[in-house]
């Protein structure tokens, strides 16, 4: 089986100047699965609806896919870096002090599962609700259009923000670390098909359990009641063990209650972080301003006007006190 990915091994290897994580061995030679899953969801949704898939606000529009990949690019760039600088060490170094030594088995990687998945929910929920996170994650929300590309819409911010600290509790305990980030890996995989229109809903009781693309569309939207809900990976237990479950009932709207409107690569990456620091630096007293770093996004300090370095497009969201 090791001389099956040897070659795949090597390539990497050669290309990052360093051995490839197992989260990099499975997203990595997915890609083209990916493209190829985009290009059929396209063709289906071209079928039905003609050329008008692909203009300005419709499901396949050309400027925000376009966006999408290159957001993806950069986010596999990124990542790769940030892995080779300190992400890979430091994990190794967690590694090293682990609590207990957990023993790969059949049991024990469908435990790890779980436990990433927990780990995941608890990220993604925290990237809603605390605004130094959001900065990272905002650019993924952005899209106002729902098609499998919609995925790859990434931030380049991730380890600079410091997602990867969400993991390391799962390392300490005694999970090794390239069977949770290989976890992690699938998981993002997976997430690639359940962001489209194509597939409506399935069994209530498959809806129940696992992220749908009809669970992943309500996630994405911006009416009120589908705010901060669907958090989940693979699964919906933990949405369901605390209370951030929402299935879909009316029509998803796409995007964030303030909706930057651009296309520029840097801007959608940037825009949140550049504008969180804005506010924090802008006249008043200190406690508050270091309020708008860990602050759900939609809070508001009192007397202070939000700055918005480039254009937003403002939706009703909730009250944040």
């Amino acid at each position: 089986m090791a001389s099956l990915f040897e070659p795949l091994v090597t390539a990497l290897t050669a290309l990052f100047g360093r051995e490839p994580t197992l989260n990099e061995m499975i997203l990595i030679p997915m890609l083209p699965v990916f493209i190829s899953a985009f290009l059929l969801e396209w063709l289906y949704t071209y079928r039905k609806t003609g050329d008008a898939a692909l203009s300005k606000g419709k499901p396949f529009w050309l400027s925000e896919v376009l966006a999408n990949f290159s957001l993806g690019a950069g986010y596999y760039v990124s990542g790769a870096l940030m892995n080779l600088l300190f992400v890979a060490a430091l994990f190794t170094v967690v590694w090293e002090h682990r609590l207990f030594t957990i023993p790969m088995n059949l049991g024990t990687i469908v435990l790890a599962f779980f436990v990433q998945e927990l780990c995941y929910y608890w990220y993604h929920r925290t990237a809603h609700r605390v605004r130094w996170f959001w900065s990272q994650h905002v650019s993924h929300h952005t899209g106002e259009n729902m098609n499998m590309s919609t995925a790859a819409r990434q931030s380049i911010l991730n380890g600079i923000v410091g997602t990867w600290m969400f993991y390391l509790p799962a390392v300490l305990i005694g999970f090794s670390p390239e069977l949770i980030l290989g976890l992690l890996g699938a998981n993002l995989a997976f997430q690639w098909f359940v962001h489209t229109e194509a597939v409506h809903k399935f069994h209530p009781w498959v809806e129940w359990w696992i992220n749908t693309p009809s669970n992943h569309r309500v996630h994405h939207g911006r009416n009120l009641q589908y705010i901060d809900k669907n958090y989940g990976g693979v699964i919906m237990l933990y949405d369901h063990l605390f209370g951030t479950y929402e299935p879909e009932q009316e029509k998803v709207e796409y995007g964030t209650p303030r909706q930057i409107k651009s296309h520029n690569w840097f801007v959608m990456n940037l825009h949140e972080f550049v504008d969180m620091f804005r506010d924090a630096m802008a006249p008043g007293p200190l406690g508050e301003r270091l309020k708008h770093f860990w602050k759900p996004p939609s809070w508001e300090r009192e007397g202070h006007i939000p700055v918005h370095t480039w254009t937003v497009e403002r939706h009703p969201e909730p009250v944040e006190k």
